[in-house]
């Protein structure tokens, strides 16, 4: 990684608790521009949890996050929303907008008070949605896309935000095989542009293909982060999915099959 790059999100003995379980226990992590770290776990492990604290929306148990030296907390939302950005897992669509009025919210944390969108702003949101397919559906009512392409939507609103940090919760939800390579190769660009990335996926062979570094949250407090090629390895990935996992050759890599329901068998 250049010495140029920097770190931009900072977790510091994060602890992520629900009633009754403790899910990530003394979290330690710092994201620096020009990487990509994917988030592993089986349902119900602390994925979402930990993308809502490590965004600021979510107090953590103990511990702290610091966007770019600033305690994420401490910080006014509108400043965060110049630097980070959040992809929910699932995005609701409560009243009619077009395609483009939707991209272009992305705009509205670069924007002041009493302000409209100027034509930087509309060419942004149109460049956004061109890399995400979407431009000839630019003026059709949100209301009426598929789940897949609703999903290109949010990606292109926060592709039109312009972070530095992108927090993805499971970006690929909705979305067919191609616009699940076409997706992360966007986030890959950027990252390799000096963005930083952390996404939460299921699965492991997209985070083989696209991550610089993987978590891995076993859901009862331990968690495990290194190097993609170092923490994706059968014995390490059956007992995070509590399914017998085998690694397969390809190209240089190795892909991962879900073989039996239970390592044991």
């Amino acid at each position: 990684m250049p010495a140029e790059y920097h770190t931009l999100l900072t977790v510091e003995n994060i602890r992520v608790r629900v009633p009754g379980r403790l899910l990530v226990d003394e979290l330690d992590l710092s994201l620096r521009s020009g990487e990509f770290v994917a988030v592993l776990g089986q349902n119900g492990a602390g994925k979402t949890l930990t993308m809502m604290t490590l965004a600021g929306l979510r107090l953590p148990e103990a511990g702290r996050v610091l966007l770019q030296g600033v305690d994420i907390i401490q910080s006014r939302r509108q400043q965060t929303a110049r630097r980070l950005a959040l992809l929910p897992q699932v995005v609701d669509d409560i009243f009619p907008a077009t395609v483009i009025d939707t991209a272009l919210i992305g705009r509205h944390p670069h924007i002041g008070r009493f302000r409209w969108e100027s034509g930087e702003d509309h060419a942004i949101a149109n460049d956004a949605l061109r890399i995400m397919g979407l431009e000839e559906l630019s003026t059709r009512d949100v209301l009426t896309l598929s789940g897949g392409e609703r999903r290109r939507l949010a990606i292109s609103q926060i592709l039109t935000q312009a972070p530095d940090v992108y927090l993805l919760d499971e970006p690929t939800n909705h979305l067919d095989p191609q616009h699940q390579l076409d997706a992360l190769r966007v986030f890959r660009r950027a990252v390799d542009a000096g963005a930083g990335v952390i996404a939460s996926v299921h699965d492991v062979n997209l985070a083989v293909r696209f991550a610089d570094r993987c978590l891995l949250l076993f859901g009862d407090g331990r968690w495990e982060l290194g190097k993609s090629e170092d923490v994706l390895t059968e014995s390490r990935l059956s007992e995070l999915f509590a399914t017998q996992m085998e690694a397969v050759s390809w190209r240089s890599h190795n892909l991962f099959v879900a073989t039996s329901g239970h390592p044991t068998l």
